[in-house]
């Protein structure tokens, strides 16, 4: 909502404030024809003193008469259309006219024109009519807008959701294909690492399925695990390098940012005795990049930049931001825009 619609229903809950604003506006002839009873000298029938009070209770008058009024414009139904609210105002300006009139007659302090008077009251009316319904469409703006804003979040709850759920089962079955692997070749210690591993790695997954954002400590802490699950399968052949200043950890991504990436460089690359392979995780000014030297298979990998084309998405959803890929055909590098905001 606008700084102006805000500063607009503020106002609404002062209605003596706005009452007060509209007399002003409405009394200003009264406030004209006290200049000239108190300065030419043929407008003197009473003492000066006598102008000054009579024009303070007319104003004490039509401020309580705009206030009523305004009041009443406020609390009318919505859906009210304009005509039948300017009638109920103009019905309640002729009561509050009449009133003035019998009392200005009762007194003999009728001295301003009674056309100039009806005209007063009729303008009461109808200011109050315009911002009763002014104020009635900004509630019901801001009311759309908050269901709006509403949906907007439910859906990208739930493409985020979407998008994460793709993330599991591909991280899924490689892990089972490492397993499988491991207990093929009879290890059981580097397959009882492997497994301890993975249950950390599927711990951290669910436990953030709700989270949106997670501290750069966090998703540094889980590519630790995923090291530690890569280095049983590869040994010595892949290096992760991962320096991060600790001032920087506490900075905030996207949840499961590092997964993709770490598995594209096993997904993509050649990695063996001949082919060592090293990740490095680092800052680069405000940003963190993830780069790895550039060792394509023979056989493309059928994931057809799905990982990257999901993170994407998840940064456009959480931090309205982009990351950026680069592939000059010796690194493979990708910046990660981090963030201070939950």
């Amino acid at each position: 909502m606008s700084i102006v619609d805000k500063n607009m229903l503020s106002i609404k809950d002062k209605p003596w404030l706005l009452s007060l604003i509209c007399t002003f506006f409405v009394i200003y002839p009264n406030a004209v024809w006290l200049w000239c009873e108190l300065t030419f000298e043929f407008f003197h029938t009473q003492s000066p003193l006598f102008y000054i009070v009579l024009f303070v209770a007319r104003f004490v008058f039509y401020w309580l008469f705009v206030w009523l009024l305004l009041r009443e414009n406020l609390k009318f139904k919505q859906k009210l259309s304009f005509t039948n609210r300017l009638l109920k105002s103009l019905a309640f300006s002729a009561v509050a006219l009449i009133v003035y009139i019998a009392m200005s007659l009762l007194t003999r302090t009728m001295d301003m024109p009674t056309t100039l008077v009806v005209m007063q009251f009729i303008t009461s009316g109808l200011i109050c009519a315009m911002l009763g319904y002014i104020f009635e469409l900004a509630e019901y703006q801001r009311s759309k807008e908050q269901e709006i804003e509403q949906l907007r979040i439910e859906n990208l709850e739930s493409r985020l959701s979407a998008l994460t759920n793709q993330i599991n089962p591909h991280f899924f079955f490689n892990s089972l294909n490492g397993v499988s692997s491991l207990v093929r070749k009879g290890d059981d210690e580097k397959t009882l690492s492997y497994v301890n591993s993975l249950s950390d790695i599927f711990r951290y997954i669910l436990q953030s399925e709700k989270k949106g954002l997670v501290t750069l400590k966090e998703e540094l802490s889980f590519a630790e695990a995923f090291s530690h699950v890569m280095k049983v399968r590869y040994g010595d052949k892949l290096h992760f390098d991962i320096k991060v200043p600790a001032e920087k950890l506490m900075l905030k991504l996207p949840v499961l940012s590092l997964l993709p990436l770490m598995e594209n460089v096993v997904a993509h690359n050649v990695i063996d005795s001949e082919h060592p392979l090293t990740l490095r995780i680092m800052m680069d000014g405000e940003e963190l990049m993830v780069r790895n030297k550039v060792q394509p298979k023979l056989t493309p990998s059928a994931t057809n930049g799905t990982g990257l084309n999901n993170l994407q998405s998840r940064f456009q959803l959480l931090m309205e931001r982009s990351i950026n890929v680069d592939d000059d055909g010796t690194n493979f590098t990708v910046w990660l825009p981090l963030t201070e905001s939950n």
